[in-house]
């Protein structure tokens, strides 16, 4: 068992996927996944990157979760909660404990929280994720512990995700002994989960789990979990065939043939909860704060193609920013149609006739809700030149891309989301909702405002928008919350903040020597409950 502090942080690469970071260990062997992009921190509340929370929902555990495969919440480290009004019990799970031995209590909880978004403690981390507001912070008034293992805790308002927020990844359950030492979560990590850190390579992209003896649940079933950066999608599916990773994500849509073809490996699909887009950054380009100039462009691009050439048909065509999986998706809307003369109408209705330009960030690294960035971007470009606008892409790191685009320095940015807790709010709120308040006249604001949403990458505040979102997380009868959320995605798609580019299915390439593994579309991957043959 490794003791709290004894990871190691290796600096030199290694030389073979079975070298350094391990190979076929005895018992329950290997389990080597595959990815796109490295994790560049371990702590779970310094960052909005889904490839740090692959890793850390491995080695820590909120106190609730969701079932594998399912959009279901499920026991965690609470074993069973209660909500009316602002009133939220739960009772905790007495036989857990953090990987170096220590028991975990309601205080582990309530420094978790505190180090989150309460500025008062001294352990504050300070504004590292804008994931601290809207999945605790705003909705908080008190936690307090009734003895070891009873949490009560007090919202500000009635919050109706709030239960699905305590499974989010950024609201596990970190020990209180280390956040008030000293102790590195970005380097290290002490859960309660069923793997603990073994080795952090950050120059060649690879990190070693091994099992933790202490944990409560079943599994692992493995005696290592890799986690290995394969860049190119080409790369990654060459090395599932090939047999030297096991699991590999974001698979591309020209190498899903390939794994096809392969008699050692099969693809795994199930339906996505996630949204691509285009964000346009009011903040910072003029243009862009006229409703028109964006309704024209997203006339202009040509999603259809992007869809079902692009990416392969392993998508369908956004038309609003709740996926078609959830309750709050409006089936009374249709993407926008390719149409250059109304594109170029409307542009010369806004003073644009002539063109503009303008920058399109983007990342370089496949994600599942774009699989293919660098082609996406360059059909934007393609179709936008028909009307007069003129982009240069800017193609990034994942983790560059994130920062970059967090501060605000983007033109445009292609963007997307992966739901955090199956719920409208996660993506009409966190993406689209400013968090502050709307200045009167307007319906955008600064980039620099106190208290700016950074999720938001378009910095529009549409107050009108903003009431109806605002509504929904109070009200708590399903069917009144679905009209709510009807009404803000017809008025997300009037105003068109982001052009809406697709929803993708979640693909996975799976070697045959793989039992027990499921694609989830939220929370996990489960990896605990993988075997290896």
């Amino acid at each position: 068992m490794k003791s709290a502090g004894s990871a190691t942080v290796v600096a030199t690469a290694a030389s073979s996927v079975s070298g350094c970071l391990g190979g076929n260990g005895s018992g329950g062997g290997t389990l080597r996944y595959g990815r796109s992009s490295h994790s560049e921190t371990l702590d779970p509340q310094d960052t909005t990157s889904g490839e740090v929370s692959k890793v850390t929902n491995q080695i820590y555990d909120g106190l609730i979760d969701f079932e594998p495969g399912e959009a279901a919440i499920t026991q965690s480290l609470a074993v069973d909660w209660s909500m009316e009004g602002t009133d939220v019990t739960l009772e905790l799970r007495e036989d857990a404990q953090f990987d170096d031995g220590t028991d975990f209590t309601a205080d582990d909880f309530i420094a978790t929280y505190r180090r989150f978004v309460d500025e008062e403690y001294e352990y504050h981390v300070g504004d590292l994720s804008s994931y601290g507001p809207f999945t605790l912070g705003n909705w908080i008034d008190s936690v307090e512990a009734d003895g070891d293992y009873t949490l009560n805790i007090t919202l500000t308002d009635p919050y109706a995700p709030f239960l699905r927020n305590l499974a989010m990844f950024a609201a596990v359950v970190l020990p209180k002994d280390a956040i008030e030492g000293d102790f590195d979560f970005a380097t290290d990590a002490n859960g309660t989960g069923p793997f603990q850190l073994d080795k952090l390579d950050n120059s060649d992209g690879r990190i070693k789990l091994t099992p933790n003896d202490n944990y409560w649940g079943d599994g692992p079933n493995v005696d290592q979990l890799l986690f290995i950066e394969r860049g190119q999608n080409s790369t990654r599916t060459q090395a599932l065939t090939e047999g030297e990773l096991e699991i590999i994500d974001n698979l591309g849509p020209n190498n899903i043939g390939q794994v096809e073809d392969s008699d050692a490996a099969e693809v795994q699909s199930g339906e996505g909860i996630n949204v691509g887009y285009m964000s346009f950054n009011q903040s910072r380009m003029e243009a862009f704060r006229d409703p028109r100039v964006r309704r024209a462009i997203s006339y202009a691009i040509n999603t259809e193609a992007i869809v079902s050439q692009v990416y392969s048909g392993i998508a369908e065509q956004a038309d609003q920013p709740c996926p078609p999986a959830l309750f709050g998706h409006n089936d009374d809307l249709s993407p926008y149609p390719h149409d250059t003369e109304k594109a170029q109408s409307l542009l010369e209705d806004a003073g644009y006739g002539d063109g503009f330009s303008f920058k399109l960030t983007t990342f370089q690294n496949a994600r599942g809700y774009n699989p293919a960035p660098m082609s996406t971007a360059e059909s934007i470009r393609t179709d936008l030149r028909e009307i007069g606008i003129e982009v240069s892409i800017d193609d990034r790191q994942f983790s560059d891309y994130l920062t970059y685009t967090s501060e605000g320095k983007h033109d445009a940015s292609l963007a997307g989301w992966y739901t955090d807790n199956a719920d409208p709010d996660n993506f009409y709120y966190v993406l689209l909702h400013p968090q502050v308040e709307s200045p009167e006249g307007q319906d955008w604001v600064d980039w620099d405002t106190e208290g700016y949403n950074t999720s938001n990458r378009t910095a529009w505040a549409n107050q009108k928008f903003m009431d109806l979102i605002e509504e929904a997380q109070q009200t708590s009868a399903k069917d009144e919350r679905a009209d709510l959320y009807h009404d803000a995605a017809q008025l997300a798609y009037d105003e068109a903040p982001w052009v809406y580019i697709d929803y993708a299915d979640e693909i996975r390439g799976v070697r045959n020597t793989v039992n027990n593994y499921q694609v989830s579309a939220i929370g996990g991957p489960h990896l605990h409950l993988v075997d290896v043959e």
